[in-house]
């Protein structure tokens, strides 16, 4: 049994690697399916309950479990008397060969491409994918967190602004894979992205507008998961000093362009600019993205973060 079983891991090791990540989803149906699909809803289920159990149709919170259909959980609503399940008005409530979805999640947590996907699933074209993606995204939320923990990194991110895939552009030329804008600088061509992101690896990442950010927009994204406590952490843009004079928080500038890094050894926004780093060269596989689009891989990008910091906790 041993000698057959280096014969098998040897034979794999032969394999390029579409055909191992055929074999890996394969094993996972099999061996581990009812712990892959509990995984999965469950991410959706509990961004569509972040604000507690309510019923879809009259938005009523007097909900009751209600068995189970196909192995997925029912509820029935006793005010209005109507039935619904975890993806019920969710944009995945009507997808169709949900098997083949379920998969495609675990793909695109794995952060493979559409092609990729395509090929590893079988049996869907990448065109299809491409919708399914968002379909999934659009279902997702950032921030399912109340608050801050108390030292937070801000930053802010910068993407040439893009109408890939729009056939009739108005006012320019289309760009070819990206393109690059014709000022310099920060302008009103490329959109803001605003990362926050605590040493408890709690982030929200949003595009808020075009070229520099301002205090109200910065309020907006992250104000309400604030606390009194909240130690600041940001570059010496002057906004993130006028928001953290108007919130009454302790504030740390970190000036990059003195040579300053540090304050005191503990602040700084090392963690928030590593995560740009790492979400660049991440978006930069699709040769660009439509910003129509952008907050869906951003949703996608702190998906797989997520995992990535989950698994590095668990194997410690």
């Amino acid at each position: 049994m041993a000698l057959n079983l280096h014969k098998l891991i040897r034979y794999l090791n032969t394999l390029d690697d579409s055909h191992k990540e055929i074999i890996y989803q394969e094993l996972k149906e099999s061996i581990f399916p009812t712990k892959y699909h509990d995984e999965i809803i469950e991410e959706v289920r509990d961004a569509k309950f972040d604000d507690g159990l309510t019923c879809p149709h009259c938005e009523n919170t007097y909900v009751i479990r209600w068995g189970k259909y196909k192995g997925r959980q029912k509820y029935k609503c006793k005010s209005c008397g109507k039935y619904f399940n975890d993806l019920t008005a969710t944009p995945m409530a009507y997808t169709h060969k949900a098997d083949k979805w379920l998969k495609f999640m675990d793909c695109m947590v794995r952060g493979m491409s559409l092609r990729k996907s395509a090929e590893v699933i079988g049996g869907i074209t990448w065109v299809t994918l491409f919708y399914w993606r968002h379909k999934i995204l659009s279902a997702l939320k950032q921030g399912k967190f109340d608050k801050f923990n108390k030292i937070l990194e801000v930053d802010e991110t910068y993407f040439l602004y893009s109408e890939k895939g729009n056939k009739s552009i108005r006012g320019r030329k289309a760009r070819k894979r990206g393109g690059a804008s014709k000022y310099r600088g920060i302008s009103h061509e490329q959109v803001c992205v605003l990362v926050a992101r605590d040493r408890s690896k709690h982030t929200i990442s949003k595009p808020v507008c075009m070229g520099r950010i301002d205090t109200t927009k910065i309020d907006k994204v992250i104000g309400n998961h604030i606390t009194p406590d909240t130690i600041l952490c940001s570059d010496a843009w002057k906004s993130y000093k006028t928001f953290a004079f108007n919130k009454g928080i302790e504030h740390y500038i970190i000036n990059a362009s003195k040579g300053h890094h540090k304050v005191k050894s503990i602040y700084h926004i090392q963690n928030v600019n590593s995560y740009h780093s790492r979400l660049k060269k991440w978006i930069a596989r699709f040769n660009g993205v439509a910003s129509k689009y952008l907050e869906n891989y951003l949703t996608w990008f702190n998906l797989v973060e997520s995992k990535r910091f989950s698994i590095a906790i668990d194997d410690r």
